[in-house]
């Protein structure tokens, strides 16, 4: 069970190093860098999971530009490092025993994505580890794994990320058991920078038209719509894309993981909120407290991924998950290298 105690704002074979303040063997901690946000969690194991004892996230935007230059440009380098300068600092200040951090899309996909890195731990000390679209959904899963249910004969997970989108599904009802995981290089930051402004119909319409065009081009290994016909399917939604959704569906005046990590919503209540972002401009989503400016321009890009998704893979229901990549790392250092994942679904690894 994930329990919030603080907050200041895995593959267990991964690349874990210790602090060079380490303090109780206990404390861990996990931060995963993204085109669009830096979060940290460090937390302690506890009987039924971990408790957080402390985080950090902020939105840096590392992959503005990248679409369109292929490079991690300056401005954004230094609004990560400043971020990642605060992550050591919380690292410091707890006194963490062991810390995996890894780095996504946005330093997979550009060219001077290793010189940032080395760039990185030169100037704040924090070793990042750029790891493959494959471990990052395993991580993203491993990290959802408490709200996954067991009785599912088949799961669909979701996770739109900055640059691209994650899409992992398992299909256990079959004998052998089958997996397989999509990543698909479009994401929130990728298309809204693609469709800058304030959207009109057409504009979502073509951020739908290249979410359709990629997942025409990804390799799907036999993950096809009539695939999904499991009597008993689950899916899961780990973004922000979807956490927002979720708290303007529940009509949250402040956004509050406890009530919408784990909530189950309907696709009609998703597409219902989905409208509504869509008739607002920028400045009327940034003024709802769950968005905020630095994310007005971002959701409605996640709605359309969403939706063209759904329509490739038509579902119900689906559950909402505030959790992923971090928890996923903490998974993995307390020892968990997806062996109870692999007896849920065999072709996990």
């Amino acid at each position: 069970m994930y329990k919030d105690a603080a907050s200041t704002s895995p593959q267990a074979t991964g690349r874990a190093w210790r602090s060079p303040r380490a303090g109780p063997p206990t404390r861990l901690a996990a931060l995963d860098l993204g085109t669009n946000n830096c979060r940290l969690l460090v937390a302690e194991p506890a009987h039924d999971g971990f408790e957080v004892v402390d985080s950090f996230s902020r939105i840096t935007r590392l992959g503005e530009g990248l679409a369109a230059t292929g490079r991690l440009n300056e401005a954004a380098i230094c609004r990560t490092i400043a971020a990642l300068a605060v992550c050591q600092r919380v690292i410091g200040r707890n006194q963490v025993a062991e810390v995996r951090c890894v780095a996504t899309e946005a330093c997979r996909r550009a060219a001077n994505g290793a010189q940032f890195i080395e760039r990185v731990e030169r100037e704040t000390g924090i070793r990042l580890e750029i790891v493959t679209q494959d471990e990052e959904a395993r991580l993203a899963l491993l990290g959802c794994l408490p709200l996954v249910d067991a009785a599912a004969e088949q799961l669909l997970m979701v996770d739109i990320g900055g640059g691209s989108t994650e899409i992992v599904w398992f299909d256990r009802a079959s004998r052998a058991g089958h997996g397989v995981i999509v990543s698909l290089p479009v994401g929130v930051v990728t298309l809204a920078e693609s469709f800058a402004g304030d959207l009109h119909n057409g504009d979502y319409e073509g951020m739908r038209g290249c979410v359709r065009d990629a997942l025409a081009r990804a390799a799907l290994g036999g993950f096809v719509p009539g695939a999904l016909d499991a009597p008993a399917l689950q899916m899961l939604g780990t973004s922000g894309t979807v956490t927002t959704l979720a708290a303007i569906h529940l009509g949250l005046r402040r956004y509050d993981r406890r009530r919408v990590d784990g909530i189950t919503l309907t696709y009609q209540a998703i597409a219902e909120v989905a409208e509504r972002l869509k008739r607002l401009d920028n400045r009327g989503r940034a003024a709802h407290p769950c968005i905020g400016h630095g994310r007005a321009d971002l959701v409605v890009a996640g709605c359309a991924i969403l939706e063209a998704i759904h329509e490739s893979w038509p579902v119900s229901r689906m559950r909402v998950a505030d959790r992923g990549v971090r928890e996923g790392i903490l998974n993995g250092l307390m020892g968990l290298d997806l062996t109870a994942l692999m007896r849920r679904y065999p072709a996990a690894v």
